[in-house]
């Protein structure tokens, strides 16, 4: 896929974080974008910012990430960037871990992420192929967690490791269509999740990587999402995004 002028792209959770770089590099390319996300204020403030669209979405629920597929027109690229976090150990002091928060996460990261690419491939489904055949492009988002999951990441590291189960069998399924599927499995990086911590604690965290010796920065991530746009040849992988970092298990 070429990111030429106007071409209709739609970033799930893309009012902060991964989501909203990946929205301003795609602006940037002469894309037209338009940004779910649950929060309202900040993603029409970035919508309108970028000449896009707006659509204040759960990516769990069907009308509203059917409704941001309908807003971004003739849909070629989807990114799924939103996502929860959740830690707690399996038997606690005081018992076995809550039942609520493992679904809660494993709904909005993994059922949501297939909710917004069956929706986004029905709807690219229906595009004129290009020369080579392709109609689509979707672009998930696991972790590094799903391989290495550290202690108390059971809900976390579950979620994204559907993710990448769902990667493979979903390009395969999707093919016939010309319409791809990978996954960025980032590491450690400088997102909202990260912000609150102090910059010393910040700055311990990005010397775990071999290299470079620091957080990655969201832009670093939404380039990829573009190269993987862009790089036919690039069908149901899932590209680890860490600077060579395997988590330790606490």
């Amino acid at each position: 896929m070429v990111l030429t002028e106007g071409i209709g792209a739609l970033v799930a959770g893309g009012a902060s974080g991964l989501g909203e770089a990946t929205a301003r590099e795609l602006a940037s390319r002469g894309a037209r974008v338009t940004i779910a996300d649950l929060n309202a204020e900040r993603g029409a403030a970035l919508a309108s910012e970028l000449g896009g669209e707006f659509v204040e979405a759960d990516v769990t629920d069907e009308t509203q990430v059917q409704a941001a597929v309908d807003a971004a027109g003739e849909l070629r690229l989807a990114v799924s960037c939103a996502g929860i976090g959740w830690a707690e150990r399996t038997v606690k002091k005081d018992g076995p871990a809550a039942l609520a928060p493992f679904e809660a996460v494993v709904r909005v990261n993994l059922i949501g992420t297939f909710n917004v690419l069956r929706l986004a491939a029905a709807s690219m489904a229906g595009n004129e192929p290009d020369p080579e055949g392709e109609r689509g492009v979707v672009v998930m988002t696991a972790s590094i967690a799903a391989f290495e999951g550290q202690i108390g990441q059971t809900a976390y590291a579950a979620s994204k490791g559907g993710v990448v189960g769902l990667t493979l069998p979903a390009a395969r399924d999707l093919s016939r269509l010309g319409i791809r599927v990978c996954t960025i499995a980032p590491g450690l990086f400088d997102t909202p999740l990260l912000a609150g911590l102090p910059d010393d604690t910040r700055r311990a965290l990005g010397e775990q990587i071999p290299f470079p010796r620091r957080l990655g920065l969201p832009d670093e991530y939404a380039k990829l999402a573009c190269q993987i746009a862009e790089n036919r040849m690039l069908n149901g992988e899932v590209v680890r995004l860490d600077g060579a970092l395997r988590m330790p298990p606490r």
